[in-house]
């Protein structure tokens, strides 16, 4: 009987939740629609950046390991 109450009681919880509507304004679309091609391209050059970084950091790692470090050994050392 706890459980069909818990589950009677979910139900009704999820429903109040799913209930609330937001409605946007025209002037609030036109706005996130201006603001679209700044926000795409923040991210993309966030991404590249971060590409950037991980691909150096594995790269260096991996010039650490053996046979790399043998086949591109510097004459010097």
């Amino acid at each position: 009987m706890k459980k069909l109450y818990l589950i009677i009681a979910l139900v009704f919880a999820t429903s109040a939740i799913a209930d609330e509507k937001k409605t946007i304004t025209p002037q609030e679309f036109g706005t996130a629609i201006a603001e679209t091609p700044g926000k795409l391209v923040n991210f993309i050059g966030a991404e590249v950046e971060k590409t950037k970084a991980y691909q150096k950091e594995t790269w260096s790692k991996t010039m650490k390991t053996w046979p790399w470090n043998k086949i591109f050994k510097k004459k010097d050392q």
